[in-house]
């Protein structure tokens, strides 16, 4: 819960550029996805500070809830042209190898083209980037295949560009193309042969949501239904589930724009546990959806629903199976019943600002990760603690941190980091 430059840091590497691509550790391997190095640019930091509101009722001043602090990292470029993948050694740090996976970046709001994380079965890794290429390599590093989505599906017409990571399931990499600000085409959910990027099946995934509100950002993921696997994707307004094996949609529920804003796209993905789908929306509304349905379940299937302002844009939920926490852009966090969505505490305030990275949940504790690389740690469970607070290097901090075994792995604007007692 506590590091500083002496203490439970195991070592830390710099990295090119920012990015907002989550590292993944396979092995004895760690993998990074990155833009090259950009000319030296001085990065700006926007921070206000409001008036000490004082101990809580009932808290002891030194465990008083820390002041909201406003800080919100802030960029003036991409970083370079090259997008890479970097393998380092889990042990050391140190760079083993890497590969340029495309060329070709730009600054789109708050991504590069870097954005999308790769994905790894411990023999391969996949890397994915913002321009749509898809490319293969062994875990040393050979080039196996490259695939271009834009090529075979057309241009994406995103707003924001595309940043969803692929899923891979059984082999496949199956990708989400949530679509519909800038193109006519419909969103389409693809499975691509992990061995040969040769396609296994493609299945367009209609939206009748308004302007922006057709766009999402969102990752798929798994979830097991009597033994059964789905796939489910969310945006443009509806979450849906698909057959792994045909793509061929299971069931498909609305609500997310309940109000059929224009401007609604989703970039937080969905989680889920014990049979149920949590879907986030634009802070509000979001969905718990029992995902044992076929067709339309937007009122049958629906567990329950959060309706309050303090649910996340940015940062994607997490669960544990008896516990739903939510942390939301403002660094607040909260704590529900997974099951019935009855609120246990929260919101409360961590003292990081502005978050885009989503939280880890390790060991019992939750790790939460501010734009300015500031990282509170919080007690999971029925009751509120905050652990510790700890800043790294202050700098361009999207990334959500990653953990294996005993070390957490977090990658801010300008480092990667290992943290680890041991």
């Amino acid at each position: 819960t506590v590091w500083s430059k002496s203490k439970n840091i195991a070592w830390k590497i710099a990295l090119p550029a920012w990015s907002g691509s989550t590292p993944i550790v396979i092995g004895n391997r760690v993998f990074v996805m990155s833009p090259s190095k950009q000319a030296p640019k001085k990065a700006e930091l926007e921070v206000q500070a409001p008036p000490s509101r004082g101990p809580r009722p009932g808290r002891a001043a030194g465990g008083g809830r820390p002041q909201r602090r406003q800080q919100q990292g802030t960029v003036d470029g991409p970083g370079g042209n090259e997008l890479l993948m970097i393998c380092l050694s889990r042990k050391y740090g140190t760079e083993l190898w890497r590969a340029q996976v495309d060329s070709g970046n730009e600054l789109k709001r708050k991504q590069n083209n870097s954005s999308p994380s790769p994905v790894s079965d411990g023999k391969h890794v996949w890397a994915t980037t913002g321009n749509g290429i898809v490319r293969a390599y062994t875990i040393d590093g050979k080039a196996l295949w490259k695939v271009s989505l834009k090529e075979s599906y057309g241009e994406f017409g995103l707003n924001w560009g595309f940043a969803s990571s692929p899923l891979l399931h059984e082999g496949n990499l199956v990708i989400g193309v949530v679509r519909g600000q800038n193109t006519d085409e419909p969103g389409y959910v693809v499975a691509l042969d992990g061995k040969t990027g040769r396609e296994v099946w493609k299945v367009d995934r209609p939206s009748d949501a308004p302007y922006e509100s057709k766009d999402a950002y969102t990752t798929p993921i798994p979830i097991k239904v009597d033994g059964d696997t789905q796939i489910v994707v969310s945006g443009g307004a509806y979450v849906t589930s698909h057959d792994p094996k045909t793509g061929n949609e299971i069931w498909r529920s609305g609500g997310l724009n309940p109000e059929d804003s224009r401007n609604y796209r989703i970039i937080a993905s969905p989680v889920a546990a014990n049979g149920i789908v949590y879907a986030p929306s634009r802070k509000t509304p979001l969905l718990a959806i029992k995902a044992d349905g076929k067709g339309d379940v937007t009122e049958s299937h629906l567990a329950w629903k959060m309706e309050d302002k303090s649910g996340p844009d940015v940062p994607t939920p997490i669960v544990d199976g008896n516990y739903f926490y939510v942390l939301n852009d403002f660094g607040q966090i909260s704590c529900f019943e997974a099951q019935t969505g009855t609120a246990i505490w929260g919101p409360e305030e961590t003292g990081i600002g502005r978050v885009s990275s989503s939280p880890l949940l390790a060991d019992g504790k939750l790790y939460l990760v501010g734009e300015t690389a500031d990282v509170a740690v919080v007690q999971a469970g029925p009751k509120f603690k905050l652990l510790g607070t700890n800043s790294l290097d202050d700098s361009y901090t999207l990334s959500s941190p990653a953990a294996a075994g005993d070390q957490i792995f977090i990658r801010t604007g300008k480092h990667l980091f290992c943290l680890s007692k041991s």
